[in-house]
């Protein structure tokens, strides 16, 4: 495996981005490219948000962290009551022997605000869709949800999620030619849509008629329908309780993917958790107007906070383009090599990300190759393209989006 990491991390080196319109499908490693970076004068922290700087007294360990070994866990050899996509023991073991689930879930229109259910994910996928929208993948292994949704449609990115975490995929139906790739897949028998038979419902507080699934009843449908339902080979993540050396300190990080879909998180001291805020209103000046308001889970009544927050540049190539008459498609390239940056306790860290075609995205360090270190606990991918950029203050980092 070391080897085959070098032989990728020497790839990566020379590798140039190229753009292509034409689908695949068989997954194209990601080119990592570094984003340009420049200095920007920002609008000052709002006063209600918690700060921290490097001498700060760091958050309580909770409880079920007091004993936690020193080496952490991962990136293999997990105990069997340890969750290997957060590093945590889990209050019910069995949970871990079963495959994970991965649901779409919507952000646009603002009404579907708050969601349910995104709280008790162990991993979050965010990424860029088309029209200026954004969309959640959420898995779900060591805890379980009653209610997770509203639901919506998958997209080229999700068959990557899905073979990666070997998951059961549930979604609200997809464009035709999204559908083809994901029935011809090899994991076909794993997607589950709203049909008769399936858990899949309608909830209609408001009028809304979302559509929304409870976890356990979906793991418990996959049984039923006859897929191997059992614990999977998903190694590759570590986890220590410490941060690592070398860190620099991050308080606030903008992602900015267009102007109705825009997102911040703070860093929290009290928690040690990145909470998330969502747009409230279009900003089309870029920045100089935009309004946040703090996500909640609407099933839990919880803010939506992550142990991690990583940034990872990957490949956005079009599979058509919006002058074609119609939406444009991105097929997001998920698979290979790339570069990020990782967040935790309050600091950054330059991260490559790695992920081999069946396998789960995993983290090592620049300098030797290193696996980086996960804090236990959740984690939210910021997915970004090869061309977005990062701006940089002493308040805050700023990524900002940009289609191929």
């Amino acid at each position: 495996m070391e080897k085959r990491i070098s032989a990728l991390l020497l790839l990566l080196l020379v590798a140039t981005a190229c753009g292509s319109a034409t689908p695949v499908a068989t997954p194209v490693p990601a080119t990592a490219v570094s984003l340009p970076t420049s200095t920007l004068t920002l609008p000052a922290p709002v006063p209600q948000t918690p700060s921290v700087s490097p001498t700060q007294t760091p958050p309580s360990v909770p409880t079920a962290l007091v004993n936690y070994p020193p080496a952490g866990y991962g990136p293999s050899n997990f105990p069997a009551e340890v969750d290997p996509l957060t590093g945590l023991p889990v209050a019910d073991p069995a949970l871990l022997n079963r495959r994970p689930l991965a649901i779409k879930v919507s952000n646009l229109p603002r009404e579907v605000r708050p969601q349910w259910g995104l709280s008790l994910a162990d991993i979050v996928f965010d990424y860029y869709t088309e029209a200026g929208g954004t969309r959640f993948i959420a898995i779900y292994l060591g805890q379980d949800a009653k209610m997770v949704g509203p639901i919506r449609s998958a997209r080229f990115f999700d068959a990557h999620v899905v073979r990666g975490y070997k998951a059961v995929f549930t979604f609200g139906g997809a464009w035709v030619d999204v559908l083809n790739r994901l029935y011809m897949s090899e994991f076909a028998n794993r997607l589950v849509v709203e049909e008769p038979g399936t858990p899949l419902y309608r909830y209609d507080p408001n009028g809304a008629n979302d559509l929304v699934v409870n976890t356990a009843d979906l793991s418990t449908y996959a049984t039923q329908k006859g897929i191997d339902n059992i614990r999977q080979n998903l190694n590759g993540m570590s986890f220590q309780l410490q941060p690592p050396p070398g860190g620099q300190a991050v308080n606030r990080i903008y992602v900015r993917f267009a102007s109705a879909t825009y997102n911040r998180f703070d860093y929290d001291p009290a928690s040690g958790r990145y909470l998330r805020f969502e747009d409230t209103a279009d900003d089309p000046s870029n920045g100089n107007a935009e309004h946040f308001a703090q996500l909640t889970d609407q099933l839990t009544g919880q803010p939506v906070a992550f142990d991690n927050l990583v940034v990872l540049n990957v490949s956005n190539k079009y599979y058509k383009h919006a002058h074609e008459g119609s939406n444009e498609v991105l097929d997001i390239q998920f698979s290979g090599l790339g570069t990020g940056y990782a967040f935790r306790d309050g600091q950054v860290y330059k991260v490559n990300w790695v992920r081999e075609d069946t396998g789960v995205v995993y983290l090592t360090l620049p300098d030797d190759g290193g696996h980086y270190a996960f804090k236990p606990g959740t984690t939210c991918f910021e997915i970004i393209g090869l061309n977005s950029n990062l701006k940089q203050t002493p308040q805050a980092w700023r990524f900002t989006f940009h289609a191929p």
